[in-house]
């Protein structure tokens, strides 16, 4: 079935989407959250908490073990020489762990409030978007040392590689994406995403050359990677903060924190239906994407019942952290 499913998608058939949540995987920490990173090599699933990264079995949920003392942890890289790597905002490091033992190994100084963080496949390097001092961290993996610093001109929210020489970034405050050359780290375009809105997720299709950008007035902008144009707009729930990308089943994907996660389906580089807005829970937000199993993760947690006097939101219930596995029924 799996196999007649790729064939139809890639034969550009729209199938129904019957999309549901499989699984959910319970977390015993407290702490907020932010990003999730599945390792297609390891099977591992690293969840950022708190204070720490929880490693969990991609399949069954079960603790694989725990990366300490990455104190405002916002995101997870992976890196081809074994090495792992979180990035901390609350305290300005890049920690550095091994894969196999989770020892970790190093804390780099970065820019102010790293928040997402990915490896580069054509440069080879490691890349951190600073929020507070509006730059991206270069960071090279054989030395642990920041090798270049980009200024971005706002917040960098999420980054994302072509695989072929240029990072993408949104900047969320200014309703941008700008291209950054991933060999002399300078800033080569930026581009104007309206009528998007503060972009947080960003995820891109390096066939057809189009970048996914999830925005706060509930819509996806679609753009051309290489003449920055934006090629379509599609509904998506509202508080998304994550997008990911299934490039086998040609599938966009927007967690959204009301607590759905709208499944897109790109039919050619132009054309894009949504083919469900499928239930996930409130504070979803975040998402990635196993291309092996065609299955989403997402982290969220149960909320308070009611919200306290000065508060816009309610608390989280302790110890009802959670990671919802999300797929085809």
């Amino acid at each position: 079935m799996k196999k007649l499913i790729l064939f139809l998608s890639m034969s550009g058939i729209v199938l129904p989407a019957d999309y549901a949540v499989l699984n959910t995987f319970h977390i015993a920490s407290s702490g907020g959250w932010d990003y999730i990173f599945v390792d297609p090599q390891s099977n591992h699933l690293y969840v950022s908490h708190g204070t720490q990264v929880n490693i969990l079995d991609k399949a069954t949920g079960d603790s694989l073990g725990v990366i300490p003392n990455t104190t405002g942890v916002h995101g997870i890289a992976i890196a081809p020489n074994g090495k792992g790597y979180t990035s901390n905002g609350r305290i300005n490091t890049v920690t550095v762990f091994d894969q196999k033992s989770l020892a970790v190994e190093a804390q780099i100084p970065a820019g102010q409030n790293p928040d997402a963080i990915f490896y580069d496949d054509y440069s080879g390097k490691v890349v951190t978007c600073n929020g507070r001092s509006q730059d991206l961290s270069i960071i090279d993996p054989a030395t642990n040392q920041v090798v270049a610093t980009v200024p971005v001109g706002g917040k960098p929210e999420t980054a994302v590689s072509d695989g072929a020489g240029k990072i993408f970034v949104n900047i969320e405050d200014k309703a941008q994406i700008i291209a950054v050359d991933a060999k002399t780290f300078q800033v080569v375009n930026r581009w104007s995403i309206a009528p998007g809105e503060s972009p947080s997720g960003l995820a891109i299709d390096r066939k057809t050359r189009r970048l996914f950008a999830g925005c706060d007035n509930k819509t996806l902008i679609v753009l051309d990677a290489d003449k920055g144009t934006v090629v379509a707009q599609v509904p998506i729930g509202d508080g998304c903060d994550g997008v990911g990308f299934d490039s086998k089943l040609r599938r966009v994907y927007s967690s959204n924190g009301e607590g759905t996660l709208t499944v897109i389906q790109e039919k050619d580089a132009s054309t894009f239906t949504v083919l469900a807005n499928v239930p996930t829970k409130r504070g979803a937000r975040t998402c990635t994407v196993d291309e092996s199993t065609h299955k989403i993760y997402t982290p969220t947690a149960d909320f308070e019942a009611t919200t306290a006097p000065g508060q816009r939101r309610p608390n989280t219930v302790p110890g009802s952290f959670q990671v919802l596995v999300v797929g085809l029924k």
